[in-house]
């Protein structure tokens, strides 16, 4: 899925406004997630009715106050706005995870036509590999909330993230047998240490009394 936004910047809805331009960052953020393009404009009285929706929906499955882990979702959001000044307000209000294709990025034009967005608002949902599982959600989301991520879930195959991939799970497995280990070590030396010194006062102590 990270193929589909190559050599693309996207900017993160914080307050620093930080860019994923880099190849890494981009599939860091986007890899084995399940992926909704919202098209939607802060105009557009549709949007304005449905954006409240799904900011509720995002932030339920993402934020910490709701879950215990967040979930394996991403949004995007592609704006139709007519100037960057209204889409600037229109984050404003949305969640700070949210990323953004930079305003005069003609390649929103590009997904629009590709997706064929034609009303919006619409939310496209993809699977990690680009392949579309769900070609507009808004009613989805309106009618199920929370537990259409669920069906998304399971159509998009994606990896549990509690099953880490073999290397960290050696190293971490490494990490936990050794470390009792190193800290034995430890104990002994400054045990070994301990010891030295306290012959080491009473041979001090002797010599004192034979001198005396």
């Amino acid at each position: 899925m990270a193929a589909l936004f190559t050599d693309k910047t996207l900017i993160v809805n914080n307050k620093d406004s930080d860019e994923l331009d880099l190849e890494r960052k981009l599939v860091r953020a986007l890899e084995n997630k399940v992926m909704l393009l919202y098209f939607g404009s802060s105009e557009c009285p549709q949007c304005q009715e449905f954006a409240p929706i799904l900011k509720e929906f995002f932030v339920k499955l993402t934020d910490e106050f709701y879950v215990e882990r967040a979930s394996q979702l991403v949004l995007i959001y592609v704006s139709l706005d007519e100037t960057e000044e209204k889409q600037t307000k229109f984050l404003k209000t949305m969640p700070k995870r949210w990323l953004f294709l930079p305003f005069q990025d003609e390649f929103k034009r590009e997904l629009e036509l590709r997706f064929s967005v034609k009303d919006p608002p619409v939310v496209v949902v993809l699977k990690p590999n680009g392949e579309v599982i769900t070609a507009n959600a808004v009613e989805e989301i309106k009618q199920l909330g929370t537990l259409c991520f669920q069906n998304w879930h399971e159509a998009a195959e994606l990896i549990d993230r509690n099953f880490l991939l073999a290397q960290d799970f050696d190293n971490v497995a490494m990490r936990s047998i050794t470390d009792p280990i190193h800290r034995l070590k430890y104990k002994l030396t400054k045990k070994k240490k301990r010891r030295s010194q306290e012959e080491e006062e009473e041979e001090e102590e002797e010599a004192a009394a034979v001198s005396s």
